[in-house]
């Protein structure tokens, strides 16, 4: 006689609520863990899964991935930098069909807590994070879903496993320093991004090896750090300028926003650009070339690099093994710098 029948009524009649009776959790923690929720511990979803497949819960299908979007997460999204980016990611998923959806939220170095939960309920084809990297814990969530991403612009060394899009940031700031070394500028300031981010390091690196190669040794009085916005370029390049006697003949700022707090200190003290000082932008935003006068930049190709992020997981989603990607900068000459002594 087959008992087979009476064993799947059994299986069919466990209730989450036996699970959590079984297991001492609440019913809410159960289904939290059933739903891939990130805010039930390791330990505790491993005890529950164990449980279910006991007891012979069978899960109910989930819905199907919504293998047309692609989710872009950034700290914010106030500046012409992000809008940038955000282009990038449009015009490449356009040519594959693709939509294209913003989260805004967390810091330059990790995304709101909230977004994991967010993301694993929506279930984009992938995730692209915009200076931001994962845990360990998020980033085994993500790979479970089969929801790959891509760190734009990463903030630190990402994982040997995460997959990167970046610009060469060493040799950017290389180029911008001896444009202007090659233009008789000898004291050149910088004013750098957060020293937590590699970018801002990699282009301090660079604009330290280019004066290297003079014989120049870095001034620690002309090396400060902003935070890449324009506030911190007015507020850095005011204490680097008010004194006569101290101040640069030349200033690299870290991006373009950092350049356009250069100008307006520069406009309160007085100084003309480029006469009486000249300024090198990093990132060549669409506003740079509108700028008075415009402004000489180290381009990033944002919108290539965001294009290349797109297709990194497109390709990931075949199949495909994509690698990170590191896209090279070149300095566009405008306005904003001269000779020395013209």
């Amino acid at each position: 006689m087959s008992t087979s029948a009476p064993r799947d009524a059994r299986r069919r009649s466990v209730r989450l609520s036996d699970i959590a009776e079984q297991t001492g959790y609440s019913l809410a923690t159960v289904s939290k863990a059933l739903n891939g929720r990130a805010d039930v511990s390791e330990t505790t979803r491993q005890a529950i899964d164990a449980a279910l497949r006991d007891s012979g819960y069978t899960r109910r299908p989930t819905t199907p991935k919504q293998q047309r979007l692609i989710e872009v997460v950034f700290e914010d999204f106030e500046t012409v930098w992000a809008l940038d980016v955000l282009r990038g990611v449009i015009a490449e998923a356009k040519q594959h069909d693709l939509s294209v959806t913003v989260t805004e939220g967390g810091t330059k170095q990790h995304p709101d807590p909230s977004w994991l939960d967010g993301v694993l309920r929506r279930q984009p084809l992938g995730a692209i994070l915009v200076f931001s990297n994962l845990s360990k814990t998020e980033r085994t969530k993500l790979k479970a879903r089969n929801i790959p991403f891509v760190v734009f612009d990463p903030s630190g060394d990402p994982s040997a496993d995460s997959l990167s899009v970046q610009a060469d940031n060493w040799t950017g700031g290389v180029i911008a320093t001896r444009h202007l070394l090659s233009l008789g500028h000898t004291r050149i300031g910088i004013i750098t991004g957060p020293d937590y981010m590699m970018c801002s390091r990699a282009r301090l690196d660079g604009y330290s090896s280019a004066l290297a190669e003079k014989g120049i040794p870095a001034d620690p009085t002309l090396v400060t750090e902003g935070d890449f916005t324009t506030p911190s370029g007015y507020a850095q390049a005011m204490a680097m300028l008010e004194n006569p006697n101290t101040r640069p003949t030349a200033v690299f700022a870290g991006n373009d926003l950092q350049a356009m707090g250069v100008y307006e200190a520069a406009r309160q003290l007085g100084l003309r650009i480029p006469e009486d000082l000249s300024v090198v932008g990093f990132d060549d935003v669409q506003t740079a070339a509108f700028m008075g006068p415009s402004l000489t930049t180290v381009r990033q190709p944002l919108q290539e690099m965001a294009g290349a992020a797109t297709r990194m997981l497109i390709q990931a989603t075949r199949g495909e093994t994509p690698s990170s990607v590191i896209l090279p900068t070149s300095l566009i000459v405008r306005n904003s710098t001269r000779a020395l002594n013209d």
